[in-house]
């Protein structure tokens, strides 16, 4: 998608392992009630038809809440619920392949851990990447190790792309992510596994986006 930006603020995932008991649409209305104006669905243990019949939900609440739609690795989920985009690893289909069914009117978002990356996907036409995990994180399984902030200070001076820093990242550690240029944020646990994820999430938003408008 050309000329793709990412907002400013928080980029919710979708984490009901996080999440816990709370009701799947529930905490994701929280979330974009918060302030979140883009969401990935995540969801790691879900059979197919689950998967479609929760993101075709999503994609409804998105809508009605004026919020981007991202589907984590699913192309066949991605394009039946008519997602607005999808987020990949580095282990997933080519970038090439994926616009090729697509189109260019979809976003696409990679996953990438070290500088090479970041470039490869700059020359894919990644329309942005994810840069981390910045910190330690249990929330995704079989995640490599920390890249840390060094690896963001690159991204941030090096890659003409938007990004999204990920991993780890908490009220108590996201300044220093703010600090290193970072504008769009994911954080997962901190907010689905919130006792209110509502008021979490407007809070952290409110932090992101103060500290790049005062």
């Amino acid at each position: 998608m050309k000329n793709f930006k990412l907002p400013i603020g928080v980029y919710a995932i979708t984490d009901s392992k996080s999440g816990k008991n709370k009701d799947f649409l529930e905490y994701c209305e929280e979330l974009l009630k918060g302030g979140a104006k883009i969401i990935q669905y995540r969801e790691k243990s879900r059979d197919l038809k689950k998967l479609l019949k929760e993101a075709k939900s999503l994609r409804i609440l998105t809508k009605k809440y004026n919020a981007i739609f991202i589907v984590n690795d699913h192309l066949d989920i991605a394009l039946l619920s008519e997602a607005d985009g999808i987020h990949i690893g580095q282990d997933d289909l080519p970038i090439k392949d994926i616009r090729n069914l697509l189109g260019d009117d979809k976003i696409i978002g990679i996953s990438t851990h070290n500088p090479a990356e970041a470039r490869q996907a700059l020359l894919d036409g990644a329309d942005y990447i994810g840069v981390g995990p910045i910190f330690y994180t249990e929330t995704k399984e079989d995640v490599c190790a920390p890249v840390t902030l060094e690896y963001l200070e690159f991204v941030n001076k090096n890659i003409d792309l938007p990004y999204v820093a990920i991993g780890g990242i908490k009220e108590s550690n996201i300044q220093q992510v703010l600090f290193k240029g970072a504008k769009s944020i994911c954080l997962v646990s901190e907010l689905v596994g919130a006792v209110n994820t509502l008021e979490t999430t407007k809070k952290i938003n409110n932090i992101i986006i103060d500290w790049h408008t005062k």
